[in-house]
């Protein structure tokens, strides 16, 4: 058996890597690091893909949601609705924007942030909510949107986790996921489902005007070189990123039905016991499983996650602290709010390896040693 890993990047690089060394070695002969054709050309294709109008690379995911907000032209003082299980870079760009993070709970079965809760948290001050389309599975963006126009608010998506990830409206329109609200925001960081080899990201829109303006503040707030219109920043996706994103996003459709087949066999082999919840799969959309998470019931989290490791076996906790409970956020009030369900989760989940490569025979392994924790015959 192949060793487990939590994303196995050197066998799905195998499979691609002469045309990536093609791509590099051109590029490096060529001498165009920053900007170019590369960058164009998977820019186009990264908003087609989308079936958007415009897609703006720049340096990372976290760039993206600070570049869209500055974009919406937020100002100090203005409350951002965003839920707590996430990754802190949802919510820490709002705090280094002196924006207030309004902290929301999520549902328990999607993990996603929950529309009643964004309708009990607006005031007066509330300019934009943040659902994160957590694990590959996207936020319910139908009651998201009705309540944003509801309420004359930005939608900003944090679609860092689901690229690919396929929204199915009321209307019965499908949309991509990042697609929905007035921006949608992504992380190419090597592990995400479509990753290059180093940090890049994107924001995706389909306002001309806004993306005038992400273009512009991702690039020192300039429209002609040396002429600076707006306070901006420098946040570039280079061009031998864009190459390997290229190269990759034609596979992605393929690689995330491989993610959904390893996650069938995972549901499969946990059917039934009472101390597992699989991932849950709304019928609103199709999960691109970035992460396979369980929730156990009754089962020592930590303890399990000690005794995978000594098969080793590698487990992750996305998230142990959530975000309202950061130090950081101690100065943004962050401990005053009152999250139950968030608060229930960060103590009983528990990721899974989960990647293309997954085979049967490591799959059989995780799985039984799992059970064999669980059912309390380690």
């Amino acid at each position: 058996m192949r060793p487990i890993r939590m994303v196995d990047l050197q066998q799905q690089y195998q499979k691609i890597s002469s045309e990536i060394k093609e791509a590099l070695s051109t590029i490096m002969e060529n001498s165009t690091f920053i900007g170019g054709k590369p960058v164009d050309d998977f820019t186009n294709s990264f908003a087609k893909f989308h079936n958007a109008k415009h897609a703006i690379p720049c340096a990372n995911g976290t760039d993206a949601l600070q570049i869209a907000m500055m974009g919406l032209g937020l100002q100090p003082g203005d409350e951002v609705i965003a839920p707590s299980f996430t990754y802190v870079a949802t919510t820490e760009v709002i705090a280094l924007l002196h924006l207030q993070p309004v902290f929301v709970d999520v549902d328990p079965k999607t993990f996603c942030i929950y529309p009643e809760a964004i309708r009990k948290a607006i005031t007066p001050k509330t300019k934009a909510i943040v659902p994160v389309h957590l694990y590959g599975h996207a936020a319910p963006m139908d009651e998201i949107l009705e309540i944003a126009r509801e309420n004359n608010l930005f939608v900003i998506e944090d679609n860092a986790q689901a690229t690919g990830c396929t929204y199915f409206s009321k209307d019965g329109i499908a949309h991509r996921t990042g697609t929905m609200g007035i921006v949608g925001c992504t992380s190419f960081f090597p592990s995400k489902n479509l990753g290059c080899y180093g940090d890049g990201g994107a924001m995706v829109t389909n306002d001309d005007s806004l993306a005038d303006r992400l273009k512009m503040i991702a690039n020192h707030g300039q429209k002609k070189r040396y002429y600076h219109e707006l306070i901006g920043c420098n946040s570039r996706l280079d061009a031998m990123q864009a190459a390997i994103l290229s190269i990759k996003l034609p596979l992605l459709d393929g690689y995330i039905e491989s993610r959904r087949q390893a996650a069938d066999y995972y549901d499969k082999g946990f059917s039934g016991n009472p101390k597992i919840t699989t991932p849950y799969r709304a019928p609103y959309c199709k999960h691109v499983f970035h992460q396979y998470t369980l929730v156990l019931e009754d089962v020592d989290r930590n303890g399990l996650a000690d005794y995978l490791a000594k098969q080793q076996i590698p487990s992750m906790i996305y998230y142990p602290v959530p975000a309202h409970r950061q130090q950081m956020f101690a100065a943004f009030g962050g401990s005053k709010f009152n999250l139950p369900v968030t608060d229930w989760l960060t103590e009983r989940v528990i990721s899974l390896p989960m990647h293309t490569e997954l085979d049967h025979e490591q799959q059989d392994f995780i799985i039984n040693h799992v059970l064999k924790y669980v059912n309390g015959n380690k």
